[in-house]
């Protein structure tokens, strides 16, 4: 049985363009620490925060949240989900854990970057 990975440079392209701007690496950050305090507390609510409320202590205009907001779903960071008048955003596990294994594994003989399959899959 192999241990070897396989991760998706387009993926991880798309997932670092997004995270190369200012305000949207803060925005993942905020959403990311609140991922861990919630785990931290047991909670099955992965939900962090409304993207109404999202900008207020960034001081980041609410148009330019959605921007940004907008490419960090594109790129798989993030998962938005409306419920009633708000959007609810939380930060996917699996991008995390994309991250995860490329910034642990990537100088083990383990890993393999692939460009020929579909976007957006990990296998392990």
């Amino acid at each position: 049985m192999s241990n070897n990975r396989i991760i998706d440079i387009h993926q991880l392209t798309e997932i670092f363009k997004a995270l190369s701007n200012t305000n949207r690496l803060r925005i993942f950050m905020r959403l990311t620490y609140c991922a861990g305090q919630i785990q931290n507390t047991k909670s099955d609510d992965q939900i962090c925060e409304c993207v109404g409320t999202l900008g207020n202590d960034l001081a980041i205009a609410p148009s330019t949240i959605s921007h940004h907001l907008k490419e960090l779903s594109h790129s798989g960071l993030i998962t938005m989900t409306r419920r009633g008048q708000n959007v609810e955003c939380q930060v996917n596990p699996e991008a995390l854990n994309l991250l995860n294994t490329f910034f642990n594994e990537a100088c083990a003989t383990s890993i393999t970057i692939q460009n020929d399959h579909v976007p957006g899959q990990l296998q392990a």
